[in-house]
């Protein structure tokens, strides 16, 4: 017999009924119903029922033993009576009856249950985090990531992508999110860069000859934390593809994409839909203008509208001067709304103050009567040749969103998802993707006052160099893409610009000189001299894709081991300060380390 174990939790039925057997896993619960024990043995595949009595002789050291400990089992297969049977297990059939039990491991007072779903504070769950991962639903979770990483890898593979590796230690990039600085031992005062995107390798692969390639690539951003987002650390399904149009790259990589969130809609018997090939496209400005936003969730049905013209010269005088100023309205239906009571609207205007706007106009409909201060100032003619325009019903109330268009179209946005949920109109059972394209190759900072790039300054614009040379930089569209799902932006991608005389254009018109191009993006430039195909590529994010699948609100609740939002590895303490002898190696010292203890933190001859 196997030292440890002769089956897994989860492999015995009633076929083994009768048959001796060995287990070893982690005493998951134990309950005892008064001289009969009972203990849940877990492992990574499931769960086993194991039962002691008075003449089992391994109920001494199980009455002891606490949960979370490491035992083998040695017992036999017994069935379980018929009013016993447990239909959720894939063991339920059965129990182990215990001849006998070692003591692998012993564990100490938990500081976090493992068995059931409470919730437990960040730092608690991360600190111990080899006790959360052993959790049902974060085990799965992780479970999950695996199995949706390989069925990644094989799709792309049968599409005809290469995997490759590209660097970790590499250069730093003047674009882009911070980097991750790696002090170099050899070259005192030098540093590498961890990747942020593994971008310019994979072009220079395409120059190099290659023609499809992809990995999962780990990306490394020091920006800070959202519900979506990682600190620190990310994976993307990065992939690249020369000779290729727009329509090229979306060809490919739809089917992938589709075929995986197909493959797992049904996880856990969650039974979802996915949109269906080929996958929508929304020029960015409808996007903007229809959804608030450039990741539009496409399972809410409230499309937003530009109403300005409605209220020009209106009685009502707020929005009119609004719109003679030269700012706009835009309006957000509420389907529905008739039976709802007036507090529903007041609370909305509530919310978007506690946003940060002045406030959220709305008018209230009822099988066709106006209310409301705006209906009443505007006329009810108006408000209807207004609803009639958008389409609207009998019973579908308003809101509205006045001001800059930056703000309005936002504020429109954010309540656009805010009423279809309070509606209950967005369907949690489908998976609903899209592509926004056409972005505006260049935007105007305010801040800087001057033109510059508003996406991805390798991409292509479209009309190439003609168009840098003959158009207003505003109106230039790029090849530029995002891909979008339930409102969740998986990744930003190009056709590239792979020709030296367009890019430094655009770098100029953005305020680069040849010689910024030539310094900052050598590695690029001078390969694209030496004859590069035309070529593009996305890199939809994991980690989101998992946590879609997963129907986790959050990121963390996928990554095995993640950080907290100020990037903080409470179980390894990481970041943290290191040895004078260390920093000597490298040529540093710590400033922050110098103001906690001066003689500890200078490195001699460093500068």
């Amino acid at each position: 017999m196997h030292a440890y174990r002769t089956h897994t939790c989860a492999a015995l039925d009633a076929a083994a009924v009768g048959t001796t057997v060995r287990l070893s896993g982690w005493v998951h619960r134990k309950r005892d119903h008064g001289g009969v024990l009972f203990v849940d043995l877990r492992d990574h595949y499931g769960i086993t029922q194991i039962v002691a009595d008075a003449d089992s002789p391994a109920l001494g050291a199980l009455e002891d033993i606490r949960v979370e400990s490491v035992i083998t089992v040695d017992g036999t297969v017994k069935a379980r009576a018929e009013a016993t049977v447990n239909a959720n297990l894939a063991t339920g059939a059965i129990e182990v009856f215990a001849q006998a039990v070692t003591i692998q491991s012993t564990a100490q007072e938990l500081p976090l249950p493992v068995a059931g779903e409470a919730e437990y504070p960040e730092d608690i769950r991360l600190r111990y985090r080899f006790l959360d991962l052993r959790r049902e639903r974060l085990h799965a979770n992780i479970m999950l990531r695996a199995e949706v990483i390989a069925s990644i890898r094989r799709r792309m593979i049968a599409q005809g992508f290469t995997e490759f590796s590209t660097p970790i230690l590499t250069a730093s990039s003047p674009e882009g999110a911070r980097d991750y600085l790696v002090p170099s031992r050899v070259h005192p005062g030098k540093f590498y860069a961890l990747p942020q995107a593994p971008q310019m390798f994979k072009q220079l692969l395409m120059v190099a000859g290659f023609d499809r390639y992809f990995q999962i690539a780990p990306c490394f951003r020091d920006e800070d934390a959202r519900a979506d987002r990682s600190p620190g650390e990310f994976y993307q399904l990065d992939f690249e593809m020369s000779f290729v149009t727009q329509d090229d790259v979306f060809a490919a990589i739809e089917p992938v994409l589709h075929g995986l969130f197909e493959e797992f809609a049904d996880w856990q018997g969650k039974s979802r839909q996915v949109s269906a090939l080929p996958f929508r496209r929304v020029p960015y400005r409808e996007s903007m203008l229809r959804y608030g936003n450039d990741k539009p969730d496409l399972r809410n049905p409230i499309l937003i509208a530009d109403v300005s013209d409605h209220f020009q010269g209106s009685g009502f005088g707020r929005f009119a001067s609004v719109v003679a100023g030269g700012d706009v309205v835009r309006a957000i239906p509420a389907p529905g709304t008739a039976e709802r009571s007036r507090r529903f609207f007041d609370d909305m205007n509530a919310w978007a103050q506690s946003e940060g706007f002045a406030g959220l106009g709305y008018a209230t409909r009822k099988r066709g009567e106006w209310g409301g201060p705006i209906a009443k100032n505007h006329g009810e003619d108006k408000m209807t040749v207004m609803a009639d325009a958008l389409g609207l019903g009998p019973d579908d109330g308003l809101f509205f969103a006045a001001g800059p268009v930056a703000q309005a179209t936002r504020l429109a946005g954010l309540a656009r998802t805010r009423v279809a949920e309070q509606l209950g109109l967005i369907d949690p059972k489908r998976f609903e993707f899209c592509w926004i394209v056409d972005f505006p190759m260049f935007e105007y900072d305010e801040d800087n006052r001057k033109v510059d790039f508003s996406h991805n300054p390798f991409s292509m614009p479209q009309g190439e160099l003609a168009a840098l040379e003959t158009k207003d930089p505003l109106d230039v569209l790029a090849y530029q893409y995002d891909i979008v799902c339930n409102g969740v932006e998986l990744s930003s991608g190009a056709i590239r610009n792979h020709r030296p005389e367009i890019m430094y254009k655009a770098f100029e018109i953005a305020g680069y000189s040849r010689e910024d191009v030539d310094r900052d993006f050598a590695g690029m430039i001078n390969a694209f001299k030496f004859g590069a195909p035309p070529h593009g590529g996305s890199a939809p994010g994991v980690d989101r894709m998992v946590m879609l699948l997963a129907d986790e609100p959050n990121i963390r609740e996928v990554i095995t081991f993640p950080m907290t939002q100020k990037a903080e590895d409470l179980m390894m303490g990481a970041p943290g300060f290191v040895s004078p002898k260390q920093l000597r190696e490298l040529n540093l010292r710590s400033t922050a380390e110098a103001k906690k203890d001066p003689d500890k933190a200078v490195a001699p001859g460093a500068g």
